[in-house]
């Protein structure tokens, strides 16, 4: 009876192959945390998820025509036209228009609305049908994330009044959060003053928030003042006059002209009996809201909406590490021992709470640290902001760190099926996004986890596997081979990885 070599005796017997695995969902396991709180139930009468879902498609049954007919007729699907900007040119409206029995104008809305909710993605200054309408029959879910996109977005499909000021028109939007869950905790419609009282408080609030008030001076007797120049203030004791009202509701929710007087001197106050009225029209156009006289209602779709937000604003807030308030890096570390579906609903709270740019390129400094496993949980929070990243995304392909991430961020967004998208990267990138992972479980998970990311390798023998993680320059190859020795039960195989950890770090073949 001969011996075999280790190597050799690896090479004829083992099964391992190298595979590009669901990374990041590996790098969780290692610290997953199993005991999650269970899923949280939507307040009584909530109608079903189908029942939510079939609304969803009712109120975007124009949209969805739409997007499949520019599919069959302008080649959307292989990429080609529309126009650059994403608009459909007047050429194609008036011919949508005859063939799908609707007016020029409910073209042009529903292609907005199709965008809006990701029926159609635009790449490169050419649309083509997103991957949401290939699920649109058959994923509930799909629907209805399409439905909440569009609704998160309806001050873009009702446009603001042009003549007021933009400033004014993004304070009434800052604010419509806090009216939308006046409305979804009211038992019934509440009237149209209320929530006018309510607007205005909220807009004082955020004034006062950025400190949009007068800043204690000396008293004027103390300073002289130059020809030109403003008088100082009065001291914050002194009682301030009170500003004139721009207008005064009526009980119908409407506004009339106020009294005249010392308001001639002042600037015009924002008219936010006007922007609530444009506000409620426009939730009312994405089917959240119901108008009825004076009052207004969420529809069962926006109820089930404001409901979620809340929700995943309260599971955030009672994280142990409050990560609705901490950096992209602590709120991942706060959501490394989530099973996904929590996790998710904190990186979208966390966002919320951030404007988006800022947010996506605090994600990006979190992935580019020296843990793996922020690396991957940073991707995923991505996922969760969707298209608005796509161009930081893409800029982040020329970074050998990030590469691997990013190349499957893109492909999923761009339609690919997340256990397909593996197939975008080469040989290389797999690799090294497998050593990634595996110095993720290294310095987060167990022993028997780390083994069992080794033994998931499904592509060549080992000591091929081992060839290939020495020549991909991972600058964490050592020590993770050391720590697959020591955590692997296989002798023989425990010291081919030793030897194959020892030869990196002599920099030997």
């Amino acid at each position: 009876m001969t011996s075999r070599k280790p190597d050799e005796q690896l090479a004829r017997d083992s099964r391992l192959r190298l595979v590009s695995p669901r990374s990041v969902a590996a790098a969780r396991k290692a610290v997953t945390d199993r005991r999650s709180r269970p899923a949280p139930r939507p307040p009584a009468g909530t109608p079903a998820t189908a029942d939510l879902a079939n609304r969803a498609r009712a109120s975007l049954a124009d949209a969805v025509r739409l997007t499949r007919w520019a599919e069959r007729n302008l080649g959307a699907g292989d990429g080609g036209r529309p126009a650059p900007t994403g608009a459909l040119p007047p050429s194609d409206v008036e011919r949508a228009a005859g063939e799908l029995g609707l007016t020029h104008g409910q073209i042009r809305v529903g292609w907005d609305r199709a965008r809006l909710a990701g029926l159609v993605e635009v790449h490169g200054g050419h649309a083509r049908p997103g991957w949401r309408l290939r699920a649109w029959d058959r994923d509930d879910t799909a629907v209805l994330r399409g439905w909440v996109a569009l609704f998160d977005a309806w001050s873009l499909v009702h446009p603001a009044p042009a003549d007021i000021a933009p400033a004014a028109v993004a304070e009434v939007v800052e604010a419509m959060p806090q009216l939308l869950s006046l409305l979804q905790l009211s038992d019934g419609p509440v009237t149209v003053p209320d929530l006018l009282d309510l607007l205005g408080q909220r807009v004082t609030e955020l004034r006062d928030e950025r400190c949009e008030i007068p800043y204690e001076a000396e008293p004027a007797a103390a300073r002289t003042t130059t020809p030109g120049e403003p008088e100082a203030q009065a001291p914050a004791s002194a009682p301030a006059p009170a500003p004139a009202p721009a207008s005064v509701p009526d009980p119908d929710g409407q506004a009339r002209p106020a009294p005249a007087g010392s308001a001639e001197a002042r600037p015009a106050p924002v008219p936010l009996a006007r922007l609530l009225r444009w506000a409620l029209g426009g939730l009312a156009a994405v089917d959240a809201v119901t108008l009825g006289p004076a009052r207004a209602a969420l529809t069962p779709l926006g109820s089930w909406a404001v409901w979620v937000k809340l929700e995943q604003i309260c599971v955030a807030a009672q994280s142990p590490a409050g990560n609705i308030e901490q950096s992209a890096a602590a709120m991942l570390h706060g959501c490394a021992r989530l099973t996904p579906g929590p996790a998710r609903a904190e990186y979208q709270a966390w966002l919320a709470a951030r404007p988006v740019g800022h947010a996506v390129a605090e994600l990006l400094q979190a992935a580019r640290g020296e843990d793996a496993l922020l690396r991957g949980l940073a991707f995923e929070a991505l996922r969760v902001v969707g298209a608005p990243a796509e161009p930081e995304v893409r800029a982040t392909v020329r970074e050998p760190t990030l590469r691997p991430y990013a190349l499957l961020w893109l492909a999923e967004h761009d339609g690919i099926d997340p256990d397909e998208a593996q197939d975008v990267l080469t040989a290389e990138e797999s690799t090294w996004l497998w050593v990634d992972t595996a110095a993720a479980i290294a310095d987060h998970g167990e022993a028997e986890l780390l083994a069992r990311h080794l033994d998931s390798a499904v592509r060549t023998t080992v000591p091929r596997l081992l060839d290939e993680v020495r020549a991909v320059g991972h600058p964490r190859t050592v020590q993770v081979l050391v720590a697959l020795a020591a955590a692997h039960p296989d002798p023989a195989l425990a010291k081919a990885v030793r030897r194959a950890a020892f030869q990196v770090h002599t920099g030997g073949a």
